[in-house]
């Protein structure tokens, strides 16, 4: 039994005890991978100009992760259809631990703290019933797996904490087995139904919407969300890069259906079908949409209307800026962007990977 004078003693002890933050890591804005010249992948973080405060080597590919609120630790996550997820501290450049998904599930290389940092939700593919799901994790015990909830679609790609602690949650729509093609097969092109679904911490959902039925092919990936709830979602067209589908759309729970974004055709074509990350802008004005294939950064303001497109090969990681976007590209660059300006910041001999994450 815990006697009152050695809880206390405890409760002490814990006082005393140094607890790390984001300062001792170097006080970094943004956290990205990136591959460099020798083959060598690893996990930088980064300042507001796009210099660099700390690198950590990896194993293999980043895609993207989640950085706790408080504590310097990142989770990188295996490219899909990865089963394996690395928690790393940032300010000693050392593995914490290594999660592993449950038998028939894989990773989806997207995550997001829930409860403050108390709570790791992973997003999963369990590819034996083709349900999506989120994993829940404790970090005060070592990250140990506590539960799961349903995403309520095909192929959960990402998830953000909404302001009311509730989850949205892009449901890819794409069904995809590892036991088939490397997990990288798509088999269910003819049924896809992708959603953006509003999820409890329960697992209830709460609010869901469906794209109309002849743009079911527009598969929604990633996800933005501005302070008083609005969300953008960038998607990735499954059909004919020809038919220039939009590709940003923007929804507020409650809404019975999504505004959808377009730039005028000529742009619209050149992004091929595909938006690889979007982000909200610094000032909450804008939404930025890019295409590694196109090479384009697409603004729209938060009516859907289009605004200006900025052109770069290889350009996919976004994120808020200062004042606008930072963004990255597969050739070392790192930019400024707005809605009228796109200036470089940086450049270092890596190919930068597609996200970048906002601390």
């Amino acid at each position: 039994m815990t006697t009152r004078r050695a809880f206390l003693a405890a409760m002490a002890a814990s006082a005393l005890t140094p607890r790390l933050s984001w300062a001792d890591a170097g006080s970094p804005a943004f956290l990205a991978c990136a591959r460099e010249p020798s083959g060598q992948h690893a996990l930088f973080g980064i300042d507001f100009l796009g210099h660099d405060v700390f690198r950590v080597p990896l194993p293999g590919r980043g895609h993207a992760g989640a950085a706790h609120p408080v504590a310097p630790e990142a989770v990188g996550f295996a490219r899909r259809p990865g089963t394996f997820a690395l928690v790393i501290d940032c300010a000693r450049g050392e593995v914490l631990h290594r999660l592993e998904s449950p038998e028939g599930r894989h990773f989806m290389g997207h995550g997001t703290f829930l409860k403050g940092g108390d709570i790791l939700a992973t997003l999963e593919n369990d590819y034996i019933t083709a349900r999506g799901k989120i994993g829940l994790w404790a970090r005060s015990e070592g990250y140990r797996r506590v539960g799961e909830i349903e995403t309520h679609g095909i192929g959960p790609h990402e998830a953000l904490l909404m302001p009311d602690g509730s989850l949205a949650v892009a449901n890819g729509g794409i069904r995809t087995d590892p036991r088939v093609d490397d997990g990288r097969g798509k088999l269910n092109l003819p049924e896809m139904k992708p959603s953006l679904a509003y999820v409890s911490p329960e697992g209830a959902l709460l609010d869901q919407v469906f794209l109309d039925p002849e743009l079911h092919l527009n598969s929604i990936r990633h996800l933005a969300r501005g302070a008083d709830g609005l969300i953008g979602f960038a998607m990735q067209w499954q059909g004919d890069a020809m038919d220039a589908p939009p590709l940003l759309g923007l929804h507020r729970r409650g809404w019975s259906a999504a505004k959808l974004a377009e730039a005028p055709l000529g742009e619209q074509l050149a992004m091929q079908g595909y938006a690889g990350s979007v982000a909200l802008s610094g000032d909450g004005q804008y939404f930025g949409i890019t295409s590694p294939r196109g090479g384009r950064l697409h603004v729209f303001d938060r009516e859907a209307r289009f605004v200006t497109s900025h052109h770069r090969p290889d350009i996919c990681g976004l994120a808020a800026g200062p004042e606008g976007f930072l963004a990255t590209d597969g050739l070392g660059g790192v930019w400024h962007a707005t809605a009228t300006e796109f200036q470089p910041f940086t450049r270092a001999e890596r190919a930068w990977d597609n996200h970048v994450v906002t601390l």
